[in-house]
């Protein structure tokens, strides 16, 4: 029998975790025009808050919420992107990372899908 798996959603406290990684990086969001132009109402951040902070912690192993809501991520058709829109997006998300200091190995995994995720939401050259 092996032993239980611990889930990054709860191995970082659950929602409060991914809600204050994803209030830093809108914050720098916030301030960047680069990427305000990607948001239909760039005056109000927080719908996209609560849907980023949703799909992170059910990413993570957390509740289903995201997908109950609003359905498959389909980060590609969602998101029209650029690579400088990809490196403003990846810059303030690591920094909101790096804000929160978790575990070293919890860092490295978040970074690393940080990382892809930026491509992958990329469909513009």
């Amino acid at each position: 029998m092996s032993a239980p798996t611990t889930t990054v959603y709860e191995r970082v406290g659950g929602l409060p975790f991914f809600e204050r990684l994803v209030d830093r990086f809108y914050e720098g969001v916030a301030g960047d025009p680069v990427l305000l132009r990607l948001y239909p109402h760039p005056e109000d951040l927080a719908a996209p808050r609560r849907h980023l902070s949703l799909f992170l912690a059910q990413y993570w192993g957390g509740p289903t919420t995201y997908s109950h809501e609003r359905g498959h991520p389909r980060l590609r058709i969602r998101h029209a992107i650029g690579p400088e829109e990809r490196d403003h997006w990846l810059g303030h998300m690591r920094a909101a990372v790096a804000w929160l200091d978790p575990q070293p190995d919890i860092r490295r995994a978040l970074e690393e899908y940080f990382e892809t995720a930026a491509e992958s939401m990329r469909n513009r050259f």
